[in-house]
């Protein structure tokens, strides 16, 4: 009995393996036949945590440099609404790369990457128009959340929203005195309501 179940978890690992292997190979390689049919599949088991990218071999390094500053909000018995002040995202992401000889991929790319994905499906006008934009603008959201609630120690909050300033890349050799650059953007989302945090 031991050795049947041993098999088949051996046998399950397996075709889970070739499945994933089969799925990202579809989603990278050029538009064919299968990968038109099972599209929206490959899609599903693909995004968000698997995508791959040819910039390894690529490159198309950021021209510019984005601060991503988020806020919540909560509602009060008497109907008022409370928000805090603006916390910046990507300083909690520089912060945990700085100094760190192994710094983690969520501290590296998570929130850029989720903010690049959220550009790509929304534009500019910040209006979901398909099923995968809207799990983007969620996955944004709880990355969010998930940090705020870290962040602020148990404040209540159902409500967070994002700000995310572009600002140009400074030129090499740049005195340190030098005035910082306008920025390029000053993008303000939505309100978006997440799952109640805090006590």
């Amino acid at each position: 009995m031991l050795r049947a179940g041993l098999h088949t978890a051996v046998l399950l690992c397996l075709v889970t393996t070739l499945v994933h292997i089969g799925a990202v190979f579809l989603q990278v390689a050029p538009a064919n036949p299968v990968s038109r049919r099972y599209g929206r599949q490959v899609d599903a088991w693909v995004y968000p945590l698997f995508e791959q990218n040819w910039r390894l071999f690529a490159p198309n390094p950021d021209s510019v440099n984005r601060q991503v500053l988020a806020r919540t909000a909560h509602t009060a018995s008497n109907g008022s609404m409370r928000v805090s002040p603006w916390v910046d995202l990507t300083a909690m992401d520089r912060a945990a790369v700085e100094h760190n000889a192994f710094p983690s991929h969520t501290a590296q790319n998570l929130l850029r990457r989720a903010w690049a994905s959220y550009v790509d499906t929304h534009g500019e006008d910040d209006t979901a128009r398909s099923d995968r934009a809207v799990m983007m603008q969620k996955y944004l959201s709880n990355i969010a959340a998930d940090r705020l609630a870290d962040h602020d120690g148990g404040r209540t909050f159902e409500f967070v929203q994002l700000r995310v300033v572009t600002l140009p890349v400074a030129a090499p050799g740049t005195a340190a005195g030098h005035r910082p650059p306008s920025p390029v953007e000053n993008r303000l989302l939505p309100w978006w309501k997440v799952t109640p945090y805090g006590k």
